[in-house]
């Protein structure tokens, strides 16, 4: 199976301070990753690193089956969108396209023209007349002329409003559809992640803490819920991620694919996608990754 980013130990530091480490992953190619993670956990970094702006401290990552980050090759089949795209914003759109065609050995103008036009956009248009939504589009269509393997997008709702983000994740499918792109993007809007991403990472701390196809990590993980005075003692057969307690009962999200696992006395109900997400960002402890035996968390023996 190709893949679309692989990392050995990668780790990125800035002063005394890791932003990245230890940091061993594979993403498949063919899939629509969501890369999810609290402010400051380490998502832009990863991404830089993945695309050549940054170079590591320790370790190293791979693109598409093994392409150097910033070789010649690794640029012609990877695209990048940053949070604040490159727009300049006293260019016309056409001047944008212009300036893409300077930067790129492989281009599609008429790709490009086509797809605006089809959006409404104007070629005439100046980018700092557009709205946030248009020039988010705008980028992507930059991105999109290259005809990328690999499209790699760092933020790119944050600075949309619901209806901009609808349009710009309906476009990007489209493109996924149309293309066969990979696509990596970073966002802490997981209930929209979840429309879209077949496959999701979630790091903490700069840290790995969860990676795997949707339909897999959903499927690995139980809420079971029973009387609070028996939770220690069923936690102790399981691997807890997260858990709650009431006067009477406790709610422990669990790592198991049995949907029958649930002793005596407990209920066991599925984990939302979202709900699952939230839990390992909460907690920087848990991890579903091979490694060492769980820690329990919160409370639970």
């Amino acid at each position: 199976m190709t893949t679309a980013i692989e990392s050995s130990g990668l780790g990125r530091r800035y002063g005394r301070k890791w932003a990245l480490r230890d940091c061993t992953l594979r993403i498949p190619a063919g899939h629509v990753v969501g890369l999810v993670g609290p402010n400051g956990a380490g998502k832009t970094t990863m991404l830089q690193l993945a695309v050549g702006l940054a170079a590591p401290t320790t370790g190293e990552v791979r693109v598409l089956d093994g392409l150097l980050p910033g070789s010649p090759a690794a640029l012609d089949a990877v695209a990048f969108v940053a949070q604040d795209a490159a727009l300049y914003r006293t260019l016309s759109v056409a001047d944008m396209l212009r300036v893409g065609r300077a930067l790129n050995r492989r281009w599609s103008a008429e790709r490009a023209q086509l797809r605006l036009l089809d959006l409404g956009i104007s070629l005439r248009s100046r980018v700092g007349e557009l709205s946030g939504g248009q020039r988010a589009q705008v980028a992507l269509t930059l991105a999109l002329a290259k005809s990328p393997q690999l499209l790699i997008l760092d933020e790119p709702l944050a600075a949309l409003d619901p209806l901009a983000r609808h349009d710009f994740l309906a476009a990007l499918m489209a493109a996924v559809a149309e293309d066969g792109v990979s696509v990596v993007f970073s966002s802490h809007v997981v209930a929209e992640l979840e429309r879209v991403c077949d496959y999701m990472v979630v790091i903490h701390s700069g840290r790995v803490q969860l990676a795997g196809e949707v339909d897999e990590l959903t499927a690995g993980h139980r809420m079971l819920t029973g009387p609070a005075d028996q939770a220690a003692a069923v936690a102790g057969a399981f691997p807890v991620v997260r858990s709650s307690r009431a006067a009477a009962h406790a709610h422990l999200l669990v790592r198991t694919g049995d949907p029958g696992a649930a002793p005596p006395g407990w209920q066991s109900a599925p984990v939302p996608l979202e709900e699952l997400v939230l839990a390992y960002m909460r907690e920087p402890t848990a991890s579903a990754l091979p490694g060492p035996a769980p820690v329990r968390i919160g409370g639970t023996a």
